[in-house]
């Protein structure tokens, strides 16, 4: 039988919201605080999940900035969006928590790059590459992930919809732990269609 693979649902901002996402199943919730972002949650939830590990997205930001907020939130992970060092990934670390570091792909030249964070991650997101940080709602061409020869398993992002949910599943990787899902199963910035996310959790886990 297949590993199940893992679902993060990322840029959530409502406490009602959260409960409902993790009552699907959703193995990780994201909490972006980028400022650029339309889904930056502004303030605490009414609610944080219980069961699903909580994630902090952060992008270029001191690493007290990030303490600040596990006091409040609690985190499991740390996810780095920006051009964060493999140095500052294992200062994260050595705060006694884990890191996701996401990377954005265009080419195979981009996939070279994380070998020097193999040693200090414990997963990669790998993501579309755009001008925005992440949320752009555009896949990426998988096959260059062939050349993906690292440990650190990784979540794919960018794109991942119900539309394309054929592609999604015909992809394999040995590395590929789940996927990470944002823009296309929202109702509007911040909130997410709960229907839709069922729908691709159910799917998604369904043997072939």
């Amino acid at each position: 039988m297949a590993e199940k693979k893992l679902v993060k649902v990322c840029g959530m901002t409502d406490g009602n919201n959260i409960r409902d996402v993790e009552s699907l199943g959703a193995d990780f919730i994201g909490f972006i605080f980028y400022p650029k972002s339309p889904r930056r949650v502004k303030t605490l939830p009414s609610y944080l999940p219980s069961s699903a590990k909580r994630v902090g997205v952060f992008v270029n930001v001191p690493a007290e900035e990030i303490l600040v907020q596990d006091i409040r939130y609690h985190f499991d992970y740390i996810q780095l969006h920006g051009n964060e060092s493999p140095e500052f990934c294992r200062e994260v670390r050595n705060y006694g928590l884990k890191v996701i570091k996401a990377f954005s792909i265009a080419d195979r030249s981009d996939i070279a790059r994380v070998k020097d964070y193999s040693e200090v991650c414990d997963y990669f997101v790998f993501d579309t590459k755009t001008a925005l940080v992440g949320g752009s709602g555009n896949t990426f061409d998988w096959s260059i992930l062939e050349d993906y020869r690292e440990n650190v398993p990784f979540l794919l992002s960018g794109g991942l919809s119900l539309q394309n949910i054929g592609q999604i599943k015909e992809f394999s990787h040995e590395r590929l732990a789940g996927y990470d899902l944002n823009s296309r199963f929202e109702i509007e910035p911040g909130i997410k269609d709960i229907s839709r996310l069922k729908l691709f959790i159910e799917t998604i886990n369904e043997q072939n």
